[in-house]
């Protein structure tokens, strides 16, 4: 998460973070999502940010005391939802995208038999649970239950 968090801080994309530190995209994305990273590559990206190595060390002992270089739940809650979010309106765009161009292909080519309408709906029915989870329009299934199903099998409060 702070890999993440100075890239923003900077505004940085990832494509740009990943070209100045020297590494692929997909690193980036894959330290950003909190999977462990190479020495190397934590060495360039601190190098990068100007910032000590061990504050992106993963060990709980070299953790930063910085309150600059601190993720703070809150903003480690909001970042995640942003990637949600994100991750919805790409979906969206695609479905737009995509059955678009097969309304197109279906009118010019079979336009007699309307196929691509059973291509939207079985889409828009994924699309509509994406809708449900992103923004979670079902209550019974959002952060509080979560809390009381957390706190119920620890048998205290959180």
């Amino acid at each position: 998460m702070l890999v993440l968090k100075l890239r923003l801080q900077r505004g940085w994309s990832q494509q740009q973070l990943a070209e100045l530190a020297g590494l692929s995209v997909r690193t980036v994305q894959r330290i950003e999502a909190g999977q462990p990273a190479s020495a190397e590559s934590l060495k360039s990206l601190a190098a990068l940010f100007e910032i000590d190595f061990a504050a992106l060390s993963p060990e709980p002992a070299t953790m930063t005391t910085d309150p600059n270089l601190a993720v703070h739940p809150d903003e480690a809650l909001a970042m995640r939802q942003v990637r949600r979010l994100r991750r919805f309106y790409s979906h969206a765009f695609l479905y737009v995208f995509v059955v678009g161009a097969l309304a197109l292909v279906n009118y010019f080519h079979t336009s007699h038999r309307l196929w691509v309408g059973w291509v939207a709906l079985g889409w828009g029915i994924g699309l509509l649970a994406h809708a449900v989870t992103t923004f979670e329009f079902l209550p019974f299934l959002g952060p509080d239950w979560e809390k009381r199903q957390i706190e119920k099998r620890l048998g205290r409060k959180l």
